[in-house]
């Protein structure tokens, strides 16, 4: 059906909303131009779908028009659209006939201006930057004697010959271990990520360096990988970057606890140089060896001068004068304690001779005694009675008896 026919077309004979829209939809998917064409714009809108498909509406400063990128060919994509992006779009414009609206089915995207490559770099360098993944404060120091040293590259590249001979050449002690890994291509980062986890596993190494020659972003995007960074930041053994040249960066370069400008200089920063070690273990034996020699000297001019003093020249002669004031005072002290001891010993004696006078056993000596009943002294006639038996303690023995009477009558004052 053409536009003539539409024209001549009896009222009467109306075409159906859907008929029309599929004539449009015929006209607009027929037109060469229209079927692939490349169109540039702004963001906006933008959603991404739980099934995987984009969408979108692109615009510029007098009009818009509402895309779609379905998810086969949005999985191609290297970069995160976001609103406010200029991007071109290649694809072609088809019409929804149930909405009766036309849109762009975008079948490519790539930014307008920058590279897309460039772009998903920098998104996903700010992305990493943002979680700390790139922070000095968590990297984990290189260790200044290592003894064996993991390379995560190539097995056939100059990246690894150039590491042994440098290793090798500074400090032949360190031994190099390879996990031959890919360094280019779709499936080089799982390579990559397999070689890390290895060492890391197994602890086998002191250190890892990882890298690879120069070559284009797209040669190195392999270390661009988010996966890579993640397990990188992640691991307990450090890490060095050395990939491509001295002008090169990549993110493995920033998240790892080392960067190297060169596989070379990597090598490099990994080992100390041996002749450095031995001109230092050198020249600390000779301060050693100094330092114990001034030591002695000064424990030396100490002994001349202690030795010279009066104490230790003449020791008898610097006690002497001092001796004869301690035997006067031993003569003294001997004398003052004879002369303390005697007193002592008569006030001891006038002490003994009031102690005797006092004594309850002289007074018995002169023919008293003391009674007790059930151990308790009788001073009473009344507190006794007839039949208690008492105990009369003599000057010499003692004797028990029995009351048979008793006289209660008190003593004149004059036997008082």
């Amino acid at each position: 059906m053409n536009i003539s026919e539409l024209r001549e077309r009896p009222s009467s004979n109306a075409m159906t909303v859907s008929a029309l829209n599929e004539y449009i939809k015929a006209r607009i998917e027929g037109d060469p131009l229209l079927g692939s064409v490349s169109v540039t714009g702004e963001l906006s809108n933008f959603k991404l779908h739980s099934s995987g498909h984009l969408y979108f509406t692109l615009k510029d400063e007098g009009a818009e028009i509402r895309c779609v990128m379905f998810r086969s060919r949005a999985a191609s994509l290297r970069f995160q659209p976001e609103d406010g992006m200029k991007v071109i779009l290649r694809g072609s414009v088809g019409v929804y006939t149930k909405g009766g609206s036309y849109q762009f089915y975008a079948d490519a995207m790539q930014p307008d201006g920058i590279g897309a490559l460039y772009l998903a770099y920098e998104q996903r360098k700010k992305k990493l930057e943002e979680e700390g993944l790139f922070d000095e404060d968590r990297k984990r120091p290189i260790p200044r004697l290592p003894m064996c040293i993991g390379v995560v590259t190539s097995p056939t590249g100059a990246v690894i010959r150039d590491i042994m001979h440098v290793a090798g050449r500074r400090f032949p002690l360190a031994k190099i271990l390879l996990y031959p890994a890919l360094v280019q291509g779709a499936n080089a980062e799982e390579s990559l990520l397999r070689g890390i986890d290895y060492f890391d596993r197994t602890k086998c190494c002191d250190v890892v360096i990882i890298g690879r020659g120069g070559g284009s972003m797209e040669d190195l995007w392999a270390f661009n990988g988010e996966k890579l960074a993640r397990r990188i930041a992640a691991a307990e053994i450090p890490i060095i970057s050395a990939v491509g040249h001295e002008t090169d960066y990549t993110i493995c370069d920033f998240v790892a606890d080392l960067r190297a400008p060169t596989p070379s200089a990597a090598a490099e920063l990994a080992v100390p140089d041996a002749r450095e070690i031995s001109l230092r273990l050198d020249e600390l034996v000779a301060r050693c060896a100094k330092e114990l020699k001034d030591q002695v000297a000064r424990y030396e001019e100490t002994l001349r001068d202690l030795s010279s003093r009066p104490c230790l020249r003449d020791g008898e002669g610097l006690f002497s004068p001092d001796t004869e004031k301690l035997r006067l005072l031993q003569e003294k002290l001997t004398l003052a304690f004879g002369d303390r001891i005697g007193r002592s010993e008569q006030a001891l004696g006038l002490l003994s001779g009031k102690l005797d006078a006092l004594s309850p056993l002289s007074v018995l000596s002169r023919g008293y005694a003391v009674v007790r009943k059930e151990g308790k002294i009788v001073r009473s006639a009344k507190e006794v009675r007839e039949g208690d038996l008492i105990s009369v303690r003599l000057h010499s023995g003692e004797i028990e008896a029995a009351v048979t009477s008793r006289n209660e009558r008190r003593r004149k004052a004059s036997e008082k």
